[in-house]
């Protein structure tokens, strides 16, 4: 018998028909998941963008070498006796884990797995939903190019933070309420999920959904389901560190006077950039008009609706909520796509090019990686070179620094160059000092905030952007104060040593 005829057997017949609609079937994903990464991957520069990246890797290395987590704040000065409530504490300890042994780099990747993980999500439910290929490649690529939100930056939301394992999270929730099938596992994702990342909320957000439309639908069964998977998503946050501070935790997030300063808080309005965010407005615009034209269109989820609705409401208000109306408004979309297609098109067997494409685009995903990864590095905010002259010049001084840069100063001096403020904010910091703090983000200098903060607090040195020119003159020209070091972007004023603090503010 020769190779020809051993070729040929029905055994290996079997298998060959079998392995061949495998890979068709897989070419959607393939294609989709290759090609988004690929940007992902071209912009991984951005990704370390986040800043509260530095203070969330010296966190988790403090977690790693007590094996205990810290209850209030290892480096400031000023969180007096404040507990510090770290809801992102297995991500830290991780990232900072990612770090040591693979960088930068491994950070980046890890990111954009849970970019592809999110990806292939989507996918599956807008194929499940029963629409087109070609409308779910359509759907799916769109939204998944513009959660991200790259034109935000740094209120991104696939980034190197905890935010992105809350979006991969919600996305697996929906999945599965929809499936309704393992709703037993909910439970087990959100024990790992209120250790990661505060947005841990959102998941009973989507169950709630699912169990109002159950309610509603008078469907009994569901409505037991989705009960039981909101009592076992509820025991299973307990299953945490720091117990039912926890919620404490995240109530200091919710409704606090401090979102008013953060841009991801504030409407959609304020964060536009343009032209970059006319993608999205018009993918907006888009989703609205098709759904008022398809408004009675029954194999569309209600719940799929109903999220889009309210995060696209809850985004114009609050910028954070922006990513997950793309994200919930995937399946729609591709729905409303499948009717608007032409029937040659909805029909057309695209499997086996995608699969051609996304194993063109899979292979050149290393290519793109070791472009970029030289580039690879926290923003220059505030350099190595910034950081050990603090380290040398204002090691234990009590120093005033812009929000921005605290979790770079952290991470720069490990808390040797104590920060007055970071990121961090209500879970960190007490009440007063953010109410004063917040006092001095405005370009035009509040004269008598400034003296109030430099004298109750006693400051020695003020880190601040270098092109506040209207801060550079009240400092230097109007109290005395001396410009000691400029780096790229930021500059630190010191006290006159010969004069007493309280005398200096008076000048």
């Amino acid at each position: 018998m020769d190779q020809h005829q051993v070729w040929h057997e029905p055994a290996f017949d079997k298998v060959a028909n079998a392995i061949s609609p495998f890979f068709l079937r897989s070419g959607v994903y393939l294609f989709l998941i290759s090609f988004i990464c690929l940007f992902y991957v071209l912009n991984a520069p951005l990704l370390l963008g986040h800043y509260d990246l530095g203070w969330h890797l010296t966190a988790g290395d403090v977690i790693r070498e007590r094996s205990a987590i810290p209850l209030q704040d290892p480096w400031s000065l000023t969180h007096g006796d404040k507990p510090w409530f770290n809801l992102s504490w297995l991500w830290d300890a991780l990232a900072s884990a990612t770090f040591q042994y693979a960088g930068f780099g491994g950070l980046v990747l890890l990111t954009v797995a849970c970019g592809a993980a999110i990806v292939g999500t989507l996918t599956a439910i807008s194929l499940g939903t029963g629409a087109s290929a070609i409308a779910v490649c359509i759907s799916v690529f769109f939204a998944c190019l513009l959660y991200p939100a790259y034109e935000a930056s740094p209120n991104m939301y696939l980034a190197v933070s905890p935010n992105t394992c809350t979006m991969l999270f919600c996305v697996v929730f929906y999945r599965e309420c929809l499936r309704r099938t393992r709703w037993f596992v909910l439970p087990v994702l959100m024990a790992l999920w209120a250790n990661l990342h505060g947005g841990f909320l959102l998941g009973f957000f989507v169950i709630g959904v699912f169990f109002a439309v159950a309610l509603l639908r008078a469907a009994w069964a569901d409505l037991r389901i989705f009960a039981l998977a909101g009592i076992g998503c509820l025991a299973a946050t307990f299953v945490n560190p720091l117990g039912w501070t926890l919620y404490a935790g995240a109530a200091a997030t919710m409704g606090h006077f401090v979102q008013a300063n953060i841009g991801e808080w504030k409407s959609y309005y304020y964060n536009m950039e343009m032209p970059g965010s006319l993608p999205g407005i018009l993918y907006m615009l888009a989703f609205v008009a098709l759904e008022l034209r398809f408004r009675n269109s029954k194999p569309i989820p209600l719940e799929a609706r109903l999220m889009s609705w309210l995060f696209l409401i809850l985004g114009m208000y609050q910028f954070r909520y922006i990513a997950l109306f793309f994200i919930f408004s995937t399946a729609p979309m591709a729905l409303h796509l499948s009717r608007l297609l032409p029937r040659r098109l909805a029909d057309l067997d695209v499997r086996g090019p995608l699969l051609a494409a996304g194993i063109v685009g899979l292979c050149t995903l290393p290519m793109a990686y070791l472009r970029v990864a030289p580039a690879l590095a926290l923003p220059e905010m505030l350099s190595a070179e910034d950081a050990g002259y603090l380290q040398k010049h204002f090691a234990g001084a009590r120093l005033v620094n812009n929000w921005n840069v605290g979790g770079y100063l952290i991470f720069g001096t490990h808390g040797t160059v104590p920060p007055f403020v970071d990121g961090r904010a209500a879970t960190a910091y007490p009440d007063d000092l953010l109410r004063d703090y917040f006092k001095l983000v405005s370009w035009e200098v509040d004269d008598a905030a400034w003296d109030m903060v430099l004298a109750k607090y006693r400051i020695d040195a003020v880190l601040w952007v270098r092109t506040h020119e209207q801060l550079r003159r009240f400092l230097v020209e109007r109290r005395g104060w001396r410009e000691q070091y400029t780096g790229a972007y930021e500059t630190v004023y010191v006290r006159p040593q010969s004069v007493p603090a309280g005398e200096a503010n008076r000048q």
